[in-house]
């Protein structure tokens, strides 16, 4: 009967201490689960001042085991885990900056930013070939004229060639360099100034250099011809079916009406207007004759043209427009495109792994990256001269984190009361 009984009795120690041990291991769990929420608590709000910075929160599940003690097809729920969950699709709040070239996004898009792997011989840095993606859009000019964001990602787009003023179509980092080149303004009106000789009856030439909408230059070439005293034809030399009829006051000499010539040689309308409408290379323009008079030949200049485009600048600086226009701006009051950025998006941006520097790269869970203009597509829009700040919740984390405290409390109060519920159990049998 004795040995009956001591036998029961071990039974009862080795289910007690099996059971209290698996209680230890289920503490031990939820003490490493609540110190990794602690963790994520304290990176949010180590972060609640950090630009562009998405909060995250910890999620917890129990694992479910089979337990050699519970009865068949029984579960037992003994340990928790904790993750951490991304929310980078969370929208923080738009302030405006102190710095004018700084960006913020509203929406769902990303900037696309490098980082540089080294320096050249001549200082400039050696940008890597690995794509990342940011929200902090506090980006400033360094000095090579890079757009660079305070955790030292240069900012990508599409950039203008500086030889043909076309807009490039692959992303690169976007540079500004002091001794950017003034592109002349594109030409819309040329004004011809002079006298010609009623007397003579040689054709008189005159041209100057006009500008296309890039930048590139092209001569135009006009040609007078007298048909009488009182009556010149103006026409383009590189394609006289471009031309008109000019009559002048036989008073005063100065220009009366203007008819153009169609391509037979044949007038069209007579207008009052004192101009030429031009129609050709580098784009059709109108060419003011008020300046042009009829005179004497003592009393004649030769006619000359010139271009309304304005054709020199010195760099004083960049300028950030919300649709994404990088624009240069010069000391003559005018600014030329020099850049355009680019946001792109992702079918499932939490999805993205977090690299140093609130910046991201894509992963296959997150989808390919979906290079999107400004304000298409979701990406979202830009504000200039603001940054987007932080999203951590600061009151609502404190307050996680006293939850946090107390649930790591009670965990290792279940790992001290289980060693006193083990050293009775092991004295059960002496």
């Amino acid at each position: 009967m004795l040995g009956h009984t001591t036998r029961s009795l071990f039974h009862v120690r080795e289910y007690a201490m099996s059971s209290i041990i698996n209680a230890v291991h289920t503490a031990v769990s939820g003490l490493n689960a609540q110190s990794h929420a602690f963790t994520d608590l304290s990176n949010n709000i180590a972060n609640s001042q950090t630009t562009g910075y998405k909060a995250s929160t910890t999620s917890f599940e129990d694992y479910v085991t089979n337990n050699e003690l519970a009865n068949d097809g029984e579960s037992l729920s003994d340990s928790v885990a904790a993750t951490t969950r991304q929310h980078t699709d969370n929208q923080g709040m738009v302030t405006t900056s102190t710095n004018s070239t700084a960006l913020a996004i509203s929406g769902n898009g990303f900037f696309n930013v490098v980082q540089a792997t080294g320096q050249s011989n001549d200082s400039t840095p050696v940008l890597g070939t690995q794509q990342y993606y940011t929200r902090n859009g506090d980006f400033s000019q360094d000095k090579n004229g890079y757009l660079v964001n305070t955790s030292g990602y240069y900012l990508e787009g599409y950039n203008v060639d500086a030889s043909t003023g076309t807009l490039g179509t692959s992303l690169s980092a976007i540079q500004v360099p002091s001794t950017i080149a003034f592109r002349p303004t594109e030409s819309t009106k040329l004004t011809a100034t002079g006298t010609l000789d009623s007397s003579s009856s040689k054709t008189v030439d005159m041209s100057t250099t006009a500008y296309d909408s890039t930048g590139a230059a092209s001569t135009v070439d006009l040609s007078w011809a007298k048909v009488d005293d009182t009556t010149w034809t103006i026409s383009d030399v590189n394609n006289p079916s471009n031309a008109a009829t000019v009559k002048f006051d036989s008073t005063t000499g100065a220009v009366s009406s203007v008819t153009p010539l169609n391509s037979t040689g044949t007038s069209g309308t007579t207008t009052s207007s004192t101009s030429f409408e031009y129609t050709g290379s580098p784009q059709d323009m109108t060419v003011s004759l008020s300046g042009i008079t009829l005179g004497s030949s003592t009393d004649s200049t030769a006619p000359t043209m010139t271009s309304d485009s304005v054709t020199t600048g010195t760099f004083s600086g960049i300028s950030m427009e919300t649709d994404g226009s990088v624009m240069a701006t010069f000391d003559n009051g005018y600014s030329q495109l020099v850049a355009k950025i680019p946001l792109t998006t992702f079918a499932d941006p939490n999805s993205l792994s977090a690299q140093n520097g609130q910046a991201y790269t894509a992963t296959s869970q997150s989808g390919s990256p979906q290079i999107n203009a400004v304000n298409t597509n979701g990406a979202g829009t830009l504000t200039t001269g603001s940054i987007e700040e932080s999203t951590t919740d600061l009151t609502g984390d404190l307050s996680k984190l006293i939850v946090a405290q107390q649930a790591y409390g009670a965990n290792t109060k279940v790992v001290s009361t289980a060693d006193q519920l083990l050293q009775t159990t092991l004295a059960m049998i002496q």
